[in-house]
């Protein structure tokens, strides 16, 4: 099977869920699975910003990204975030390859527009998945970072959300997970919902019951269900040892995404 793992907040910051989720995707490749994960890295990206003397700001879980901003975005999340990952893969004898969406014109983007202007974000407009084909074709896994570049040559700051579902869709994906330091979506009540139809979104973001960070992971998590791939699935960086199980038995850890 072909896995998409998104991997992000404390399962990039927290060391001991670090490690349990470079185990578990080393799991899933040494059971024969294909596995490609799509980071982000926006906690180490403010801190790094910070200390640049760089205000950071986000409009609807989405960072305001000015050149500086995507300079350090690349310097950060393309350069230290993305070979940590490989580094650590690594050392459980799992080979990896680092790539920014720009390598080998992986994915391309095009500025995505909102009002308000956010300035160097970006949404996939292209892919070429050969160069993950090439990877995997040699048991490795492609560690992917949340930039693309765009067709003015310019890179764009991509929302990892959305890149891991742009990802899925493109290399026809059987399983979408995003491992999270949430245990799941939250319904009204305050409960982990266990299973969410798409079609619940647009009415629990009208009520604001999702916010922030939640709304581009659902967006996304609807755009790879509405484009083949076959199951989507939020689950708490906590129980990534469950990834390997994912698709064989019953998983009770987070929120399984459906079309209905």
């Amino acid at each position: 099977m072909k896995y998409v793992v998104k991997l992000g907040g404390a399962g990039l910051e927290t060391p001991a869920l670090f490690q349990g989720c470079m185990r578990a995707i080393a799991e899933l490749v040494r059971d024969g699975h294909q596995v490609a994960v799509v980071h982000g890295g926006g906690l180490q990206l403010t801190r790094t910003l910070k200390s640049m003397g760089i205000e950071s700001r986000f409009i609807e879980g989405l960072r305001v990204t000015d050149a500086a901003t995507r300079d350090v975005a690349l310097m950060v999340l393309a350069g230290r975030v993305n070979k940590s990952l490989v580094a650590a893969l690594g050392a459980l004898g799992q080979p990896a390859v680092g790539l920014s969406g720009g390598d080998g014109l992986l994915f391309r983007a095009r500025k995505k527009r909102t009002a308000p202007d956010l300035g160097y974000v970006g949404e996939i407009a292209a892919s070429d998945t050969r160069w993950l084909d090439a990877i995997w074709q040699f048991n490795g896994v492609p560690v992917i970072s949340s930039m693309a570049l765009g067709f003015d040559g310019e890179y764009y700051n991509v929302n990892a959300d959305e890149m891991a579902a742009a990802c899925a869709i493109a290399c026809r994906a059987d399983a979408l997970v995003f491992l999270t330091d949430v245990p799941g979506v939250r319904g009204s009540d305050g409960e982990v919902l266990r299973w969410l139809s798409i079609d619940q979104i647009a009415e629990m973001a009208k009520n604001a019951i999702i916010t922030g960070g939640m709304l581009p992971k659902l967006g996304a998590c609807r755009e790879a269900l509405l484009n083949g791939v076959k199951r989507v699935r939020i689950l708490p960086a906590e129980a990534a040892g469950s990834l390997p199980d994912l698709c064989t038995s019953r998983v009770a850890h987070g929120t399984e995404v459906m079309v209905a």
